[in-house]
């Protein structure tokens, strides 16, 4: 009877356990947060309907996102001060010092910019990478939408790096499918740095040739606590395919990872690649990454392919 009792005790207390941990889960997953990239909705009316603007509106405007742990929610998005080493600062501040305002209205979108680590105990208190995409989403997919409305013949750039690349990429896709925040013809150029959904196909790869694919590609399929890889963009960058480039070096695991890694058949070829995730320096090199045989970094390539773009645009007519 003693040890009936004990036996039932212990299932009581195993069960009990069990549901503690099963809620701790479902809660833990719900909190990280889910992907929210709202469904493409019809793009806005094309410009022929008037042939002039505000005199206040820029004649270009560079929309540039930087990548995690580069930005902040709040941070001034013509002086990003969030982090001195960002990125894209090497491009914005150039373009900044060589048009004025009025020419070329440079801005950096801030957002969250993070990605927590989903099994650190205790929690390392950082947004989730879903949140903080769909955030970065959100918030470059309203200034082009508030700009497009006030300023229906502005042109505009758009580049990004990292978690930014992949906020840029995917506004550019939906633009390229005719659903976006601006009309597809009005877009100049977009030029992505290390882009965890490149498929090595959309798009003009510039710099040494790379074999892997981006890491949402490789891990498709994953679903982790506030981490949900999308895998490629379905069509691409559509009209905007001819417009777009892609700069990844070799052996960057965000953009260059093994392709179909989840894949039981690939693991004993990929498993080497994935240890690059834990190793990844050349990540944080791309302001000296030559990308070609003038010796022309990434970041100096998208200044000047940035800058014979401006150069070019058209200058509106002003009402």
């Amino acid at each position: 009877m003693v040890r009936t009792k004990q036996r039932r005790g212990r299932r009581i207390v195993v069960v009990g356990a069990l549901l503690v941990l099963a809620i701790v889960l479902v809660l833990w997953y719900f909190l990280a947060g889910r992907l929210d990239i709202p469904s493409p909705a019809p793009g806005p009316p094309g410009p022929e309907e008037t042939q002039s603007q505000p005199a206040s509106c820029p004649d270009v405007q560079v929309v540039a996102v930087p990548g995690t742990w580069e930005s902040t929610v709040g941070d001034d998005p013509y002086a990003p001060a969030a982090n001195p080493l960002s990125l894209m600062l090497n491009v914005t501040r150039p373009l900044q010092e060589r048009f004025d305002a009025q020419r070329a209205d440079v801005y950096t979108v801030p957002y969250v910019a993070q990605f927590s680590n989903p099994i650190a105990i205790p929690p390392d208190g950082q947004q989730s990478y879903n949140n903080s995409r769909s955030e970065g989403f959100a918030a470059t997919t309203d200034i082009l939408a508030r700009r497009s409305a006030e300023c229906p013949l502005t042109t505009y750039l758009l580049t990004g790096f990292s978690q930014g690349a992949v906020i840029v990429g995917d506004v550019a896709a939906q633009i390229g499918a005719g659903n976006g925040p601006v009309p597809a013809d009005r877009v100049l150029g977009v030029a992505l740095v290390a882009d965890g959904r490149r498929d090595g196909v959309s798009g003009t790869d510039i710099g040494a040739p790379v074999a892997g694919v981006g890491a949402e590609l490789s891990l498709d399929g994953l679903r982790l606590p506030g981490i949900t890889m999308t895998g490629a963009r379905p069509g691409g960058f559509g009209t905007l395919d001819d417009r777009t480039v892609q700069i990844c070096a070799p052996t960057d695991s965000i953009c260059d990872a093994p392709p179909n890694a989840l894949n039981p058949a690939n693991w004993a070829t990929a498993a080497p690649r994935l240890l690059e995730y834990f190793n990844n320096p050349i990540h944080a090199m791309y302001n000296t990454y030559v990308v070609d045989e003038s010796g022309t970094t990434a970041t100096q390539w998208i200044v000047n392919w940035a800058t014979e773009k401006i150069e070019s645009a058209p200058t509106p007519a002003e009402n």
